[in-house]
């Protein structure tokens, strides 16, 4: 009778505890990403973005991360899957799905970005209005960029467009692409993951990405050289979208819809430059250790952002022919990138 009695206790005692832990954790959010857990997006920016979300709730909003793309598909797929409910939050690249954002593309350009993560990413909610039309079909919780484009080379050190004449380079957006035709090289475009595998296999002579990135995937390893401009001058950069479905985030009680909202929007997004400015310095230095880190001087910096001109350009027009004010668009990005 003893042991019944304690059964008994030990299942009510079970069931209370299971009760109070539903109740601490109501929502659980999925976040699913094409990268490393390691790779600074989860680790500095995603994991304390989910631990201050998660405290700030009482414990009410539990956050699972799915790294790698574990939960399926392929990475230009993570746009439709937040959008369509297969997850909760993403973490990706407008640029892995062209067409789709032409609005925020502009921030991209190598006319508009200026080499500050910090700074272009105030200047998307400085022009908000403008570009919101992009994410209406998501709920977006910080829309920003990286600190801006090197190119990582496998033959040696480059200082003018010229030089890259012939070469294929990987890119990571229709920008990126446009960027590398105008240098006279030839764009090849491919999600991060398989950057890698295609300098190994030489399928490709190089390509964009910011510094951070460089070392998680070791593809310092398999280039020598990475060349930014004067002062850190980047060649254009890539936006980068942290969004939740719309009808998860209405199905939300107010108090938890709250605590979203306090950790989204400009505020997360201008953490979030600050962040990425803030990993430069570290991973060149890491990078320095087994390739050469190339800085342009002031004429050869020239000499490649004049080569790049024709972009903003092309931008322009494709935006008229659509018709959006391009260039009321890049006029308005620059001058908030200008902090004017």
């Amino acid at each position: 009778m003893a042991k019944i009695l304690i059964k008994s206790a030990l299942a009510a005692l079970a069931v209370a505890a299971t009760g109070i832990m539903a109740q601490a954790q109501e929502v659980t959010l999925t976040v699913h990403h094409f990268l490393s857990p390691k790779a600074s997006p989860q680790a500095a920016f995603m994991e304390p973005w989910a631990k201050k979300v998660e405290e700030e709730s009482g414990g009410k909003i539990k956050v699972e991360f799915y790294p790698a793309m574990s939960l399926g598909g392929k990475p230009p797929e993570l746009y439709s899957q937040v959008r369509d409910g297969a997850a909760d939050i993403v973490w990706t690249l407008p640029g892995y799905t062209p067409g789709v954002f032409p609005r925020s593309e502009v921030f991209e350009l190598p006319s508009v970005h200026q080499g500050s993560a910090a700074d272009t990413a105030k200047a998307i909610y400085a022009n908000w209005d403008a570009i919101k039309e992009d994410f209406k079909d998501v709920h977006p919780l910080a829309v920003y960029t990286h600190a801006g484009n090197a190119l990582h080379l496998t033959e040696g050190c480059v200082s003018s467009p010229e030089e890259l004449k012939g070469k294929k380079l990987r890119v990571p957006s229709r920008t990126g692409g446009w960027i590398i035709e105008a240098l006279g090289a030839e764009g090849v475009g491919m999600p991060l993951p398989a950057f890698p595998q295609a300098l190994s296999k030489k399928a490709v002579d190089g390509g964009m990405l910011p510094f951070e990135i460089v070392p998680p995937y070791k593809v310092h390893e398999l280039t020598n050289c990475s060349v930014q401009g004067e002062g850190g001058r980047r060649w254009g950069t890539a936006v980068f979208l942290f969004a939740m479905n719309k009808d998860k985030y209405n199905s939300l009680p107010d108090e938890l819809k709250a605590v979203i909202d306090a950790n989204s929007g400009p505020t997360l997004a201008a953490k979030a430059g600050v962040i990425w400015d803030g990993l430069e310095e570290p991973a060149a230095e890491a990078i320095n250790g087994k390739s050469t880190v190339s800085s342009l001087d002031a004429a050869a910096t020239k000499a490649m952002l004049d080569a790049m001109a024709s972009v903003e350009a092309r931008w322009i027009k494709e935006a008229q022919d659509n018709g959006r004010d391009g260039a009321g668009l890049v006029a308005a990005a620059k001058k908030a990138v200008a902090g004017e």
